[in-house]
């Protein structure tokens, strides 16, 4: 897969992610996200909001998100909400950095998941 289509990838699973939670829109965030594939991890800077993305060490990122590869392309492609939740619950998706940010994304969508519910 190119870099261009890795590109696109990542910024149609953060507008599908955006369009499921819609009040992380207005987030400004800058977060670095490792692919992990067979013997290499290649590094992402995403910034939000836009999503902006380039191929960068992302040194001024405030998260960190490592995810496998094949899981990013499955949930890229075809990810809900819900499916992004499981695949952090069951470690597959791994978030370190600012804990601040990470626990208020993690209300936000814990909020969006009960509206979900109730509906």
């Amino acid at each position: 897969m190119s870099q261009a289509d890795t590109r696109a990838l990542i910024e149609g699973a953060v507008q599908r992610f955006e369009e499921d939670v819609p009040a992380l829109k207005p987030l400004k965030l800058v977060f670095r996200l490792e692919l992990h594939a067979r013997g290499d991890a290649p590094i992402w800077r995403v910034e939000l909001p836009g999503p902006m993305v380039s191929k960068d060490p992302g040194a001024d990122a405030r998260v960190d998100v490592a995810i496998p590869r094949a899981f990013f392309n499955e949930l890229a492609r075809d990810g809900r909400l819900a499916d992004w939740v499981e695949a952090y619950e069951h470690g597959h998706v791994r978030a370190s950095g600012d804990r601040q940010i990470i626990r208020l994304v993690g209300k936000v969508v814990e909020r969006q998941l009960a509206r979900e519910r109730s509906h």
